[in-house]
């Protein structure tokens, strides 16, 4: 399985972006895609998960929504209200079977 994220950027406080990660199979065949996040020095840390229903940090409920397009084995991230401290490489995940596998990161800066 592979995965390319992309849609990163720089943005200021209050702004929005959109991350993507396409998958290298069908949305279908895994059991969770989503993604995580790590700033600079601290540890990796969920952000949103989408199987059947979604699920969320509390540190981005009700700002960031994860979707996905089955037709294009993508997931979506949309970040919206971003705040400084959202910023962070992230990452997105697909679980399929026992198996975790990542892409590559993209970076998210939020800053004025």
């Amino acid at each position: 399985v592979q995965l390319q994220a992309s849609g990163g950027g720089l943005v200021q406080p209050g702004g929005s972006l959109k991350l993507s990660c396409a998958a290298s199979v069908s949305l279908f065949s895994i059991n969770a895609m989503g993604w995580y996040r790590q700033a600079l020095g601290k540890q990796r840390e969920f952000v949103a998960q989408i199987t059947g229903s979604t699920n969320y940090a509390d540190s981005v409920k009700g700002r960031f929504t994860i979707s996905r397009d089955n037709g294009k084995n993508t997931v979506y991230l949309q970040l919206n209200a971003l705040k400084p401290e959202d910023t962070a490489v992230y990452y997105c995940y697909v679980r399929k079977g026992p198996d975790n596998y990542w892409g590559q990161g993209t970076q998210v800066t939020v800053s004025s």
